[in-house]
């Protein structure tokens, strides 16, 4: 995650200030829900890139005994790799 989960609830109050300044939208529910559901949104699409780092990790360990060995590049691969299901799934991060 390239922003510290510490940030999240600051970030979520200020989008919805933000919000509401430029008035964007209109809240049903109290703004206490409605920055919780921010911050949940946005923990979610930021752990996307944690949990795809995870993934390639665990695929890349089929791999460890050429990497030690110097017959790979450990983060030269990491990083084709991820360019790879990126593109495959389509996600943006």
């Amino acid at each position: 995650m390239r922003i510290p989960k510490g940030w999240v609830p600051g970030i979520s109050k200020k989008i919805l200030r933000d919000l509401l300044k430029n008035e964007l939208v209109r809240l049903r529910d109290p703004n206490d829900q409605v920055v919780a559901l921010i911050e949940k949104l946005l923990l979610e699409e930021l752990m996307v890139e944690d949990r795809l780092n995870d993934e390639i990790k665990e695929m890349l360990r089929q791999y460890d005994a050429e990497i030690e060995k110097g017959q790979l590049d450990y983060q030269r691969l990491f990083n084709m790799t991820k360019q790879k299901i990126l593109r495959e799934r389509n996600i943006v991060i």
